[in-house]
């Protein structure tokens, strides 16, 4: 097995020093060869939910009624921000502020998520970011598609995980309430949340059956973890570098439109302290920051961190792969009728 790696990869908040990825030790990104414990509760669980939430899809176009189906579509997106602009945005990467009632309503998104608690989801997020790529990263993307997607839940955790999870300082969670009464009642709100609301509102409402109810909500609930898994999975192995080529996340568009904005990772990792994790202003490619901006103009959310062109620019300049857009005058992706059509003036003789 690997030694114990002490060094971070990367950086977490807009405080940190910036990880030169040129010079970290082989053996850090290096998987060490260690045989998987699996969990087969785990298993016999997720094969279950998947093979229950794609007969849910099968039940959408056959039998469900459509005012199910828009309901689940509604919960994809309400829980995919609970997860997006709450645990990672707000609460793991600190990139903004949120009074009272906005947090409250995030907080209840994510519980309809069910990804763990706010508080675990982040901790475990911090390490990713302080340790990625390593053995201390919880879904290692080194290890491989699988592993970094699913195969990270399906078995114990690698030792480096637990060891570094506990160095990462979360006292800034544990000081919100709303927080600490999630983790807390956690095993009560996320049954209820997740799963026997979305079943019986359905049934109630618009007297819907229990098996369409039941199983197109298992179809949004794998959904929403599957798209969240790919920021792990494709987004840190699939898609152009523009920001540092010498780390493994990248930008990845389907991933993006999947997870309301996560996609853009190259970024993300390069800069995680920007609330819109990317440099992109197009909503319909990062859904979340539509979201965040929303509350922001009513007041809800505040203190928006984000990142000045000239830091992006110096930045692409130092360490991107050369797939960013158009600088200045002769970057290599500058398009030929440029330089037949501009006007030159002031020519030195």
């Amino acid at each position: 097995m690997a030694p114990n790696i002490s060094i971070p990869t990367g950086v977490l908040h807009e405080n940190d020093d910036e990880v030169i990825a040129k010079i970290i030790p082989p053996e850090v990104v290096k998987p060490s060869e260690r045989k998987l414990q699996l969990v087969w509760k785990n298993i016999i669980l997720f094969a279950y939910l998947h093979i229950a939430g794609v007969y849910g899809l099968y039940l959408m176009f056959t039998s469900a009624k459509i005012l199910t189906s828009i309901l689940a579509i509604i919960l994809y997106q309400l829980s995919g921000l609970g997860v997006t602009a709450g645990a990672h945005r707000l609460w793991a990467h600190r990139s903004y502020k949120a009074n009272v009632p906005l947090r409250l309503i995030l907080t209840v998104f994510n519980t309809l998520a069910f990804e763990n608690s706010v508080i675990e989801w982040s901790r475990d997020h911090r390490v990713h970011h302080k340790f990625s790529e390593t053995d201390a990263d919880p879904h290692n993307a080194k290890r491989g598609f699988f592993f970094s997607h699913v195969g990270w839940l399906l078995c114990r955790k690698h030792p480096d995980v637990k060891s570094k999870g506990k160095g990462i300082d979360m006292s800034d969670l544990y000081e919100d309430p709303i927080l600490v009464f999630q983790d807390r009642y956690y095993m009560i709100l996320m049954p209820l949340t997740c799963f026997v609301l979305p079943t019986l509102a359905p049934m109630y409402l618009w007297n819907e059956t229990f098996r369409n109810a039941f199983c197109v909500n298992i179809f949004r609930y794998i959904l929403t973890l599957n798209s969240t898994w790919l920021v792990n999975s494709a987004a840190h192995i699939y898609g152009h570098k523009p920001y540092d080529r010498y780390i493994n996340p990248s930008e990845n568009l389907t991933v993006s439109l999947l997870a309301l904005g996560e996609g853009w990772h190259n970024y993300h990792h390069t800069f995680p302290w920007d609330y819109k994790t990317s440099e992109l202003g197009k909503y319909s490619v990062n859904f979340s920051a539509a979201f965040i901006d929303f509350f922001a103009k009513i007041g809800w959310a505040y203190e928006l961190k984000t990142v000045s062109e000239e830091m992006i620019r110096k930045r692409v300049e130092r360490t991107g792969d050369g797939t960013h857009e158009v600088w200045g005058w002769g970057d290599k992706d500058q398009p030929k009728e440029d330089y037949e059509e501009a006007l030159i003036t002031n020519k030195k003789l």
